[in-house]
């Protein structure tokens, strides 16, 4: 839930500064493409060295981690609360960005 929240909240913001509507889908390609760059579908340590540095420190590696561990009865605090912490992260990015575009344009 935390995570569909940050990425409502971060598409919103896009959609706000984009210039048209063509531009607001296209620019939530990269969100889209954030989980195929973490360690979703390949572990971390069988990546290459540019791949893996980026792959470990994304917002969907430690979410990742968390709903595996959950999923097999061995979850990591570790990894929950680093997950937690991207997702309320980026919730509040996308708000401020959101709120600032949304009242500069008002």
């Amino acid at each position: 839930m935390l995570l569909s929240f940050a990425a409502g909240w971060l598409t919103v913001a896009l959609g706000l500064a984009s210039k048209n509507a063509e531009s607001a889908g296209m620019a939530t390609v990269p969100l889209i493409m954030l989980p195929f760059l973490s360690s979703a579908f390949v572990p971390a340590d069988t990546m290459g060295t540019g791949v893996r540095q980026f792959a470990e420190y994304p917002p969907f590696t430690p979410i990742v981690a968390t709903l595996r561990g959950l999923l097999s009865g061995n979850p990591s605090t570790g990894d929950a609360i680093t997950a937690v912490a991207w997702c309320v992260g980026l919730a509040l990015l996308g708000y401020v960005w959101a709120v600032s575009t949304f009242r500069k344009r008002a």
